[in-house]
């Protein structure tokens, strides 16, 4: 009985990391994409401007924007968040589909 009761809890746990780390990702990766539309929208304001613009939205997600650049009309945002002991960085990049094969555009 103790040796089931353990491997019960010993799956309960794996199961709740994961779903831990499921939000996580999830939570980043939405806060990223909001944050990189809006900063694409306003991108030819400047990107002192988009990326103020962007750091809010994430903020407003429960995110923080660790990166932000924005080149012509592209814009590309690295964002984290966290649940419970993990945290997760996601990238998202937006702008007009033909400035992404335009010269100089973010690679990688």
């Amino acid at each position: 009985m103790a040796v089931a009761a353990t491997a019960f809890c010993a799956v309960f746990a794996a199961l709740l990391a994961m779903g831990q780390v499921v939000l996580a990702r999830h939570r980043a990766g939405g806060a990223a994409d909001l944050a990189v539309l809006a900063a694409a929208d306003h991108a030819l304001e400047g990107q002192a401007a988009a990326c103020g613009l962007a750091r809010r939205v994430a903020a407003a997600q429960g995110a923080a924007v660790v990166r932000c650049g924005v080149r012509g009309e592209i814009a590309e945002v690295a964002a984290e968040a966290g649940a419970g002991p993990w945290t997760l960085r996601v990238r998202a990049r937006a702008g007009p589909p033909e400035a992404a094969y335009a010269p100089g555009a973010f690679t990688g």
